[in-house]
């Protein structure tokens, strides 16, 4: 038996979907500490145990023991206490996936401050805006240089911001060599005690939502999150104890403490790690091949890149389970990765501000185009406007709603949400609130609900169906049509790479279908093409949802999470397509 999975699981092993979903149970003890009681704790119990397996775009490999990442981080925290870094404080680490990643958030947890995992892809302004808002006082990051750039162009705007470290060869004069800092750091790290020590209930991590409509939002963490994260490694993900589980994402977005490092050492699996500094389908099938996982987990947008590509030529026989996150999948990506690899892809939902809320949980038959069922403790429903539930087959809001009165209510809580029965228990793996936002918080959660503003369906048999965000819906002459039902449709046609479907302003039917497209190689745009597109969707879904309005475009707007922003989409209206 998983010796530390076991010390917060009083069950681990389940019958079926529906024994899982009654009876799993998750202790969040109030000093929970995931880098003392997991990382170092697996260090005590199997120190040479497999934590890291890693490599880059030059074939590197490294490995990573516990008890190397708990030294590591060990050194690294007193060399963070060196700097004048305390419980509470702020760092952002930009570091894409260099194993520096690991043995920082580690060392942050242990001494209680507060981590801010950032893309590279942040620009000054956003280096600025990030700085301020958060108070951070601390930022490393990858020496790239377009990034030193910004970030020495930032700097200065930043008053708070007290150091910059960087992690690589190229140091500028100024900035803190950081793994120098750690190789010099003393190896007996004392436990912090007293009001020093890091509590449960207190900050953690705070992701910045992906800001598909106004400036990006503080998603605030406490230390229990690492919990909630057991369900989406053990029984969404299925990864197994000492066998390599890669999820392949940045380290500054939130899919990354969904797959490289909580629910995974939880439950004893090693995180693979592919290092890249641009991502390409043959570097990734590459580094698959080294790396070998038992378990992969990439979103959508990968597994549209792979089914374009020859898969002939690799050996994916090493992969026993797969997943997808952060965008719905559509039945055709997954029948053609089935039909190439052999490969079941298991879709999962949820956002930054949550573990896993529903899945294919490993009990379940796959649906193509489904979320799954939902996970236990959140008692998972949809809602609709009025905030009531939704019949089978109507569009609902996406909500969690089964702690009812013990759930966590930032709004109308007291000043100390932890006193209050069951919050630990119910709150597990739900963040706490929008940092210094409380009008955002109360909008989506009030009245002990949470509402995600993700809008989906329930089957007879209770799977969901994901629609869109709420702002995405498109209302044409009474009809609600939802983006990813007309998305999945195009992309069975053999000319579509990527797509984004959005409502557009007609003066007869309020608002019709626009498709903005992004061709496959070989194939070019043309007022055919368009026909040939319009015409597929009314075959393979209902004629009302054909897009009227199809634009081809060399690459779809996103944000820096990759997501498609379908509002940038909207503003940028054209009626010339």
């Amino acid at each position: 038996m998983n010796e530390i999975l076991s010390r917060y699981c009083p069950r681990i092993d389940f019958d079926s979907y529906e024994d899982f979903y009654a009876n799993y149970k998750c202790n969040c003890p109030p000093d929970f500490n995931f880098a003392r009681d997991v990382v170092d704790e697996w260090a005590r119990l199997q120190p040479q145990k497999t934590a890291l397996v890693w490599t880059n775009d030059n074939q590197e490999m490294k490995t990573f023991s516990f008890a190397g990442i708990k030294r590591l981080s060990d050194k690294a925290a007193n060399a963070l206490l060196a700097l004048g870094i305390k419980k509470g404080d702020v760092v952002m680490l930009i570091l894409k996936q260099r194993p520096e990643v690991w043995v920082l958030m580690t060392a942050l947890e242990k001494i209680g401050a507060v981590c801010i995992p950032g893309t590279y892809q942040l620009m000054q302004k956003d280096i600025i805006y990030r700085c301020n808002i958060a108070e951070v006082k601390l930022l490393v990051s990858v020496d790239d240089a377009d990034l030193l750039k910004s970030i020495q162009g930032a700097r200065s705007e930043c008053p708070n911001l007290k150091h910059v470290a960087i992690v690589g060869e190229n140091v500028p004069e100024g900035f803190i060599d950081i793994r120098k800092a750690i190789d010099s750091g003393d190896e007996n790290f004392i436990r912090p005690k007293g009001d020093a020590a890091p509590k449960t209930d207190e900050p953690m991590l705070i992701y910045f939502s992906s800001g598909t409509t106004g400036m990006p939002k503080m998603v605030l963490h406490n230390h229990s999150l690492p919990l909630g994260h057991i369900v989406t490694a053990k029984y969404w993900q299925c990864v197994e104890d000492n066998k390599v589980h890669l999820t392949q994402t940045d380290s500054g977005w939130a899919k990354f403490a969904w797959g490289k490092i909580y629910g995974q050492w939880i439950c004893g699996a090693a995180v693979g790690v592919y290092d890249t500094e641009k991502f390409t389908p043959q570097g990734l099938l590459s580094a698959l091949e080294r790396i070998r996982p038992f378990t992969f987990c990439a979103p959508a947008t990968i597994f549209r890149f792979l089914i374009k590509e020859d898969l002939s030529g690799y050996d994916l026989s090493f992969i026993g389970h797969t997943s997808v996150a952060g965008e719905p999948l559509s039945p055709e990506v997954f029948h053609q990765i089935k039909e190439k690899t052999g490969l079941e892809i298991r879709e999962g939902f949820g956002q930054s501000e949550s573990s896993v809320m529903a899945a294919a949980f490993k009990w379940l038959p796959v649906r193509p185009g489904s979320m799954g069922k939902p996970a236990p403790l959140f008692g998972l429903n949809l809602l609709d406007e009025d905030d009531r539930p939704c019949d089978d087959g109507m569009v609902g809001n996406i909500s969690i709603t089964a702690a009812g009165e013990n759930m966590y209510d930032p709004i109308n809580a007291a000043a100390d949400p932890v006193s209050r029965p069951g919050y630990l228990r119910q709150s597990i793996g739900l963040f706490t609130g929008y940092r210094k936002d409380e009008d955002v918080t109360k909008k989506c959660w009030y009245g002990g609900i949470y509402r995600t503003g993700d809008m989906a369906w329930r089957d007879a048999e209770g799977y969901y169906w994901f629609v869109g965000r709420n702002d995405d819906v498109i209302k044409c002459s009474g009809y609600r049509i939802g983006p990813f039902e007309v998305e999945s449709a195009l992309m069975e046609h053999p000319s579509v790479l990527e797509c984004a479907v959005t409502a557009a302003p007609d003066p007869m039917r309020g608002q019709v279908v626009k498709a903005t497209i992004v061709l496959a190689n070989g194939f070019v745009p043309s007022e055919a093409l368009k026909k040939e597109l319009q015409n597929h969707v009314k075959r393979v879904t209902a004629p009302y949802k054909y897009p009227r309005i199809v634009d081809f475009v060399g690459e779809l707007p996103k944000t820096i999470s990759g997501k498609i922003q379908r509002n940038v989409i909207r503003q940028n209206f054209r009626t010339d397509t």
